[in-house]
């Protein structure tokens, strides 16, 4: 088999060691061992991540003097080692997955946590897709992908047992056996996994991230490597989305890997819905009558949404490879005691082709996992005896584990089949462990099951993002839960800042012309008015009573001038108080993402601004103090806000001292006026915004 860059991988690097790590408690212990050994940098990318999941090895316990709980522990880390840099990206999910989840990771992983560790969530990925790939990273050093995610609900020993005490959730419940495996590489294959890691975080956090320069070793305590000196080809799944090009390399390989297929393929996935994957491999068993295929795969899902489709999808992989008989066998870890029973849940993605190929990653036999999500595997093919006999120790220690049996029992098993994996499975069984025949259904109804699927396993992203987003400039509303809560919390304490003023009696525009009337002809007038702005802007004072009351005690012309330089002073100087104060707090409170809003300012610079201005969404200090947090440049902010308010300040000006009666005690002509402000105000403004558009549109 040929690795071919842009088609079937995304880069090959080589790793002075690679190991296969099986199961939570080895790769929570192995990360842990990594970590604690980190100098600069950390890299952390996750489908799921939860603040309390135990990062702890097989004992159960940390025993190295930190705490267990992961962000704990990662506080301790960099509160131990300051100059220690760490980024957390976790995918924006959806709301269908919110009661499985950490309710408010920004709170738990960036709020609680010192400002050394980064958290974002990602959400650079298309409608209906998620970031599914599950990477570590230290100091460019050691790098791990795999199916695990560092979460609750996770962690168990390869022994699976029937009721394992330290296998609860935080809030004490048991949950069955899990499986999964993942990856640790070195060298510049670690370093490749740290560039995807950079491009991921520049896409969600608008930040460049540089590779890290140490000469640490990484490498975990107590692993030993299954490969030296091997290379690790990494393959991808991309879907389109702003300037990612789409990449569907994980499919594109898992086509070349079963065309290679000689005698024997073993599989370990979640999911089996690709029916392009059945295809090709039936298509295979029909070239090659001495192949056979092992698949190992959960009894059923976790969720309601998987159990109703990808079961049923299932049940059509199978129908596919039906005619082929005793030479496929999917079916699914059993773990009895007694009259107890219960199931493994595998949460691996594993591919073993002869005893040529290993492949370990995050993808699913699923369509999502082949053009929906983000996925990454690591892939090798062996080129020497060596290399065939860790990959043929690997996939018996698989086969071991699922069993209930040792390495050395599955070898005698397979002499006495003739080698057939299938036969040896069949009859491999130790300490309450067994494989069992998976039965699934077909569904019922073809159209339920369409609807579903259609949802839970879409072939390629919703076609609507791409209109939305050009309809929008690139611009995509926010669609997940968590930005959901965002943004409401945002409105809500935007709403409580804006209505403080309704109930004190000052924060009426005759309240403010009556003080404002007695400095009329004096000398200071300007000054002392600018400094009403000024202090009175920095006080939350909503702007447009003070414009109001300004033109209402000193007339049309003066009103406007004052009124026009009180307002860009006041905005100046809450401007300035962000820019010194702000900025920190503003970064711990969006994270990361406030790059994304700084550089679509910095695209649009003055029209930004403007649009603002033009459409006050916020209160003027908000928007003031917010700006100077966000280093948008002052110039572009001066000018952005002297054209967004231009309108309004012109229509408050040119109703002049009928504006304070009108907005308290209004007749039928004052409400007309009022009306006819109003629709200029909106002429005027969209003049102004089309005539800044096209000014902006000949300078690009």
């Amino acid at each position: 088999m040929k690795f071919e860059p842009n088609r079937n991988v995304w880069r090959v690097a080589q790793s002075h060691r690679a190991a296969m790590l099986v199961d939570a408690a080895v790769y929570f212990a192995a990360i842990r061992s990594s970590m604690l050994k980190a100098q600069r940098s950390i890299l952390i990318a996750g489908w799921d991540i939860h603040s309390q999941t135990r990062l702890v090895g097989p004992s159960g316990e940390a025993d190295d003097g930190f705490p267990a709980p992961f962000a704990e522990f990662l506080t301790a880390l960099v509160t131990r080692r300051p100059e220690l840099q760490i980024r957390i990206l976790l995918w924006d999910f959806s709301v269908l997955y919110a009661a499985e989840r950490d309710p408010f990771p920004s709170m738990t992983l960036r709020w609680n946590t010192p400002h050394n560790i980064r958290f974002c969530l990602d959400d650079s990925v298309p409608i209906g897709s998620s970031q599914h790939q599950k990477l570590v990273v230290v100091d460019d050093a050691v790098g791990y992908s795999g199916g695990l995610d560092i979460t609750i609900r996770r962690w168990d020993t390869s022994a699976h047992t029937i009721d394992n005490p330290l296998r609860v959730d935080p809030a004490g419940k048991p949950y069955a056996p899990f499986h999964d495996v993942q990856m640790a590489v070195d060298g510049e294959a670690a370093r490749a996994l740290g560039d995807l890691m950079r491009e991921r975080w520049r896409c969600a956090a608008y930040e460049t991230v540089p590779r890290t320069s140490t000469t640490a070793d990484c490498w975990p305590d107590g692993v030993k490597p299954d490969f030296t000196d091997a290379d690790i080809a990494i393959s991808l799944t991309q879907p389109r989305f702003d300037d990612q090009k789409e990449a569907r390399q994980v499919e594109a390989l898992f086509f070349d890997m079963i065309d290679a297929a000689e005698r024997r393929i073993y599989i370990e996935n979640q999911f089996l819905t690709a029916l392009p994957i059945a295809e090709r491999l039936a298509k295979r068993l029909r070239e090659k009558p001495d192949l056979e295929a092992l698949i190992v795969s959960p009894q059923t899902h976790v969720s309601w949404l998987e159990a109703q489709s990808m079961r049923a999808g299932r049940a059509r992989f199978a129908a596919v490879l039906k005619e082929f008989g005793d030479r496929v066998w999917l079916c699914y870890p059993q773990v009895a005691r007694g009259d107890e029973v219960t199931c493994t849940m595998v949460h691996s993605k594993v591919m073993i082709v002869d005893d040529r190929i290993l492949r370990i990653g995050s993808a699913n036999l699923n369509n999502r996992s082949m053009g929906t999500d983000t996925e990454c595997d690591l892939t090798v093919v062996a080129e020497n005896d060596t290399q065939r006999a860790s990959i043929l120790a690997m996939r018996n220690r698989l086969l071991a584990d699922q069993c209930g049996v040792t390495q050395d029992e599955v070898s005698a098993a397979l002499e006495r089949h003739n080698g057939s994996l299938i036969a040896a499975a069949r009859g491999l069984s130790g300490d309450g462990h067994s494989l069992k025949d998976i039965v699934d259904e077909e569904p019922s109804s073809p159209e339920a099951f369409a609807l579903l699927a259609g949802v839970a396993d879409p072939e390629r992203p919703i076609g609507a993002e791409e209109f939305i987003s050009n309809m929008f400039g690139g611009f995509v509303p926010a669609r997940n839960f968590s930005t959901i809560l965002k943004v409401i919390a945002a409105g809500l304490v935007i709403v409580v800042l804006a209505l403080i003023w309704q109930f004190v009696p000052l924060a009426r525009p005759d309240a403010v012309r009556e003080m404002l009337a007695d400095l009329n002809g004096s000398s200071l007038a300007p000054l002392v008015v600018v400094g009403v702005f000024v202090v009175a802007g920095s006080l939350m004072f909503p702007v447009t009573v003070l414009i109001a009351a300004t033109a209402a005690a000193f007339g049309p012309w003066l009103g406007f001038a004052y009124a026009g330089v009180g307002a860009l002073a006041s905005a100046l100087v809450t401007y300035g108080i962000g820019a010194a104060l702000g900025k920190r707090t503003l970064r711990d409170l969006l994270g990361p993402r406030l790059n994304r809003v700084r550089q679509r300012v910095a695209k649009r610079g003055v029209i930004a601004v403007a649009a603002i201005r033009l459409v006050p969404v916020a209160p003027f200090t908000v928007v003031n103090l917010a700006a100077g947090a966000s280093s948008i440049p002052v110039f572009d902010y001066m000018v952005g806000t002297f054209i967004g308010m231009l309108p309004g300040i012109i229509m408050i000006s040119a109703v002049g001292n009928q504006f304070a009666r009108i907005m308290t005690q209004p007749t039928a002509f004052d409400l007309a006026l009022l009306a006819a402000a109003v629709a200029a105000w909106v002429g005027l403004s969209i003049g102004v915004q089309v005539a800044m558009s096209r000014y902006a549109g000949r300078r690009r």
